[in-house]
């Protein structure tokens, strides 16, 4: 019976078979987290509950948040990155913005380990003042009251944001006057985050050309693209190279004495 959620096969360990389960379950064996939902108490809940659930299980491994947030709620979200913050002395916290992250997603975002918080390319962060989490009704003084409250909590969200970034408060304060939207690459050089992720300079072929298995990522040497061998997976290409070689070389050898 077809679902909203995709299944993907499992096999648990030391089990012969394999089970179907929902793709959310099975990233968080993987400890990835995915929070692309506005964040209000039910969504905070979830969050809240499963990521205590991964620091039982390991209190120490490293967590991995990938966040596209259309925006959060003030205490929700607050709620969350207390946890966060608290997550982050025991274990590394690896964050990511894939599209855009409002409000108190981009602190979310920036909640991460120090040099381990990340964005796409085209990703972007908006700063800006949380209001009521819902109308309020009652008399003249409790709203004045509620008022308060809610600018109380957003003169400290702007002090965490400060604290995180670097930034003077007294910016701070002045950009989130309006919505401020940042680029993945502004949002470094204002400190929210610490690197944009980048593709990789040599890419494996798409069109037309095969394609080895083994290309890898990073600041090091390329080893299996176009660099003599062929890559992990491939080496029957060099070995029909070989044969092909030695069948052509219809010369007689000549021994030298």
């Amino acid at each position: 019976m077809p679902t909203d959620t995709p299944m993907v096969p499992y096999k648990p360990p030391g089990q012969d078979y394999y089970q179907f389960i929902d793709l959310p379950s099975r990233m968080y064996r993987d400890r990835i987290m995915f929070i692309s939902q506005f964040i209000d108490e039910e969504a905070a809940n979830g969050i809240i509950s499963t990521l205590l659930y991964l620091r039982k299980e390991d209190p120490q491994e490293p967590l991995n948040l990938y966040f596209n947030v259309p925006g959060a709620l003030l205490r929700p979200g607050l709620a969350v990155y207390d946890l966060l913050n608290q997550l982050r002395q025991d274990c590394e916290i690896n964050t990511v913005n894939l599209g855009l992250c409002t409000g108190m997603g981009a602190l979310l975002c920036g909640a991460g380990t120090k040099g381990k918080r990340c964005a796409m390319p085209n990703s972007r962060f908006l700063l800006q003042r949380v209001g009521m989490d819902s109308p309020f009704q009652g008399q003249a003084s409790d709203i004045g009251l509620e008022v308060s409250n809610v600018k109380v909590w957003n003169d400290r969200l702007e002090g965490e944001i400060a604290r995180m970034t670097g930034q003077p408060i007294s910016r701070v304060r002045d950009d989130m006057r309006r919505d401020f939207y940042l680029s993945s690459e502004e949002a470094v050089r204002y400190g929210l985050i610490d690197k944009v992720l980048l593709p990789a300079p040599q890419k494996r072929a798409t069109q037309g050309g095969e394609v080895d298995l083994g290309t890898f990522e990073g600041d090091g040497e390329q080893k299996f693209q176009g660099k003599g061998k062929s890559g992990w997976g491939s080496g029957w290409k060099d070995a029909d190279a070989r044969s092909k070689k030695d069948d052509d070389d219809d010369e007689p050898k000549i021994l030298k004495g």
